[in-house]
């Protein structure tokens, strides 16, 4: 693990990629709403307020920053997939992604949160399809691994990696679980090799 991602800390909000702060480098994590994104980052940070969780869909509303360093950062997109959000609502947020995800010169890599139990949604393809066309790396986080028996957790990992492989998408993927602290340092060592240049070493 690295300590430093234990420093992280809130720095800005913005509802367009073009009020986002000045960086080096960062890595966004992006989800389906409810799929457990919050719950991870605070995970991977040891900070339980860091982002906000809640038991309601669509929380997340604007694009957080929260700071490594002057120039690193970690980025909370907002939600996705949640029918109840409004028409006009998923409309700025499919434009403001765009944008984010194929214009953003810092961005380094996106891990995409998924509940293993239901990964590789429409939306989560939608997703995909505009990380494709920009030049940041893809991570899946396959999360609440711990609903699932080991066996099926292996089902799934190798289930979702046929799909990407299908599709043509290269991507890393892992199991995780918030509750059981399970998979931090491999998403660490992810992060290391984007955020930092260093040699990706999977445990």
């Amino acid at each position: 693990m690295n300590s430093v991602y234990f420093s992280a800390q809130f720095h800005s909000s913005a509802s367009d990629p073009y009020y986002c702060p000045e960086s080096e480098a960062e890595v966004a994590f992006a989800g389906r709403s409810n799929a457990g994104k919050s719950s991870a980052i605070n995970t991977i940070t040891r900070n339980r307020k860091l982002a906000r969780t809640s038991k309601t869909p669509g929380r997340t509303q604007l694009i957080n920053h929260f700071s490594l360093d002057e120039q690193r950062f970690l980025v909370d997109l907002p939600g996705y997939g949640y029918a109840q959000v409004s028409r006009d609502k998923q409309k700025q947020w499919q434009s403001a992604m765009t944008r984010y995800l194929i214009s953003r010169p810092s961005l380094r890599g996106l891990v995409l949160v998924m509940d293993i139990r239901h990964p590789l949604t429409d939306s989560d393809w939608q997703l995909i399809e505009l990380q494709q066309q920009g030049q940041a790396e893809l991570h899946i986080l396959l999360t609440k691994a711990d609903k699932l028996s080991r066996n099926q957790v292996n089902q799934a990992l190798m289930s979702v990696q046929d799909q990407l492989s299908e599709s043509g998408v290269e991507a890393t993927l892992q199991d995780f679980s918030a509750l059981k602290k399970q998979g931090v340092g491999d998403v660490h060592s992810v992060l290391d090799s984007w955020l930092f240049d260093r040699t990706l070493a999977v445990e």
